[in-house]
């Protein structure tokens, strides 16, 4: 599995989250998804889907740093990054950093985010 492959999934899945592109993200999301909020709520694909569709979430910017793309076998990989997020949720402007853990799994020839954790950072001014 090369490196290449998982960065240009990742960069592909930060601009379908960014312009709310339901059908990149269906297709990036396994539809087994598990993932763990900042808030330590677990959702599912559809709920992430569906922040997405209803326009209750929305990211006007994403920048990633620190990405890191750990392989451990042909069919798996984890991704650690940092991210400067601003956006709208609830109709509320926000801006925070995070951090991301994502697990991508090969399954059927397809590389999709099978789970993942997201955790807010301190603001460090």
């Amino acid at each position: 599995m090369a490196n290449d492959l998982i960065e240009d999934l990742e960069e592909k899945l930060r601009q379908a989250m960014l312009n709310s592109d339901i059908a990149v993200l269906d297709d990036l999301i396994a539809d087994d998804l598990v993932w763990t909020m900042h808030t330590g709520v677990v959702s599912n694909k559809e709920q992430d889907l569906e922040a997405h569709r209803s326009g209750i979430f929305r990211f006007t910017k994403l920048d990633i740093s620190d990405r890191q793309i750990h392989p451990f076998s042909c069919d798996c990989a984890i991704v650690t990054l940092k991210a400067e997020i601003e956006g709208i949720f609830d109709g509320r402007a926000f801006s925070e950093v995070y951090r991301f853990t994502r697990v991508w799994l090969q399954r059927s020839n397809r590389w999709q985010v099978a789970a993942g954790h997201v955790s807010q950072l301190p603001f460090t001014p």
